[in-house]
């Protein structure tokens, strides 16, 4: 069995990345008042040094960057000798219509928000085929079920993200190793205003300066006025929940002998992901009436 002896009980360990704001965050602290050994990661040190007061192992982790994982996940198997969960939480939201957002920022998405899981679990999987245990857990959104105009990109990688689990799930189910989605929908964080970056830029007035690197091409204004409503991105609002509910699910997923392959935080998440059974004709009338009454 893996995990260190504390106290005659086995302590577990779990790796988590993204853990400077919001979920992640939440996740760490989570799982350390359960008495894992936490390492809690995030590209700038600073933004976790109070995780690191509260009792978790910190390390400075760049999802995008191979020697990144290989360096922390080292480190953990060294003075831990076991990896007994990870979780993929590391992400960004990239808006815009597709036709305005420029290839390169679509492969930013992408390295951030399927690369870096696919780094990571790569890294860990070894070791737990070895243990023959492990919970691989990966923070998709109800838009990796459901896609949506301006989002396009963003639920594209968690579409991807979520087609690799379920692959991934079946692969690894000899070797007793678990993989689970964490399906949030609205939650109260800072995810809205930093998505929102992506798309626009602001003076210290609030006035529009820039496009957030976007090729506007002026095509789609009616769908950048509904963007612009933060709200309706899931950042507050109807629905939203606390990122401790989200830290909730996942710890649960982490210390169950058997876990669910999906979990959705919250009604709005729960009535969300039922929108993949709305037939296309209906959805697509949807979103033309909502362009019609903000054009």
């Amino acid at each position: 069995m893996s995990g260190a002896v504390v106290g005659g009980d086995v302590q577990k360990t779990v790796l988590i990345t993204g853990c400077s704001s919001g979920i992640g965050r939440a996740t760490a602290r989570a799982f350390n008042d359960e008495g894992w050994t936490v390492y809690a990661t995030a590209r700038n040190p600073a933004d976790i040094q109070t995780l690191g007061e509260e009792g978790c192992e910190l390390a400075t982790l760049d999802v995008t960057e191979q020697d990144d994982v290989d360096r922390v996940v080292d480190r953990i198997l060294d003075e831990e000798g076991a990896i007994d969960c990870l979780v993929n939480n590391a992400g960004y939201g990239q808006f815009g219509p597709i036709e305005d957002v420029p290839v390169e920022k679509v492969h930013d998405q992408f390295d951030v928000n399927v690369y870096g899981p696919h780094r990571l679990t790569r890294a860990v999987l070894p070791h737990m085929r070895r243990e023959r245990d492990g919970t691989i857990i990966n923070l998709s959104s109800v838009a990796g079920r459901v896609s949506f105009p301006t989002g396009g990109v963003y639920c594209g990688s968690k579409f991807a993200l979520e087609a690799m689990s379920d692959a991934l799930r079946a692969e690894v189910d000899e070797y007793g190793i678990d993989v689970v989605l964490v399906e949030p929908g609205p939650v109260k964080t800072d995810f809205s205003a930093r998505a929102r970056d992506e798309v626009v830029t602001d003076d210290e007035d609030g006035e529009t300066t820039d496009d957030g690197g976007l090729d506007r091409s002026g095509a789609y204004e009616a769908f950048y006025d509904i963007f612009e409503d933060t709200e309706a991105i899931g950042g507050g609002g109807v629905g939203a929940v606390e990122p401790e509910r989200v830290a909730e699910e996942v710890l649960n997923a982490a210390s169950s002998t058997k876990p669910n392959a999906r979990y959705q935080p919250g009604l709005a998440a729960r009535i969300g992901v039922l929108g993949r059974f709305v037939p296309d004709w209906l959805r697509d009338k949807g979103f033309a009436t909502i362009r019609k009454f903000t054009s």
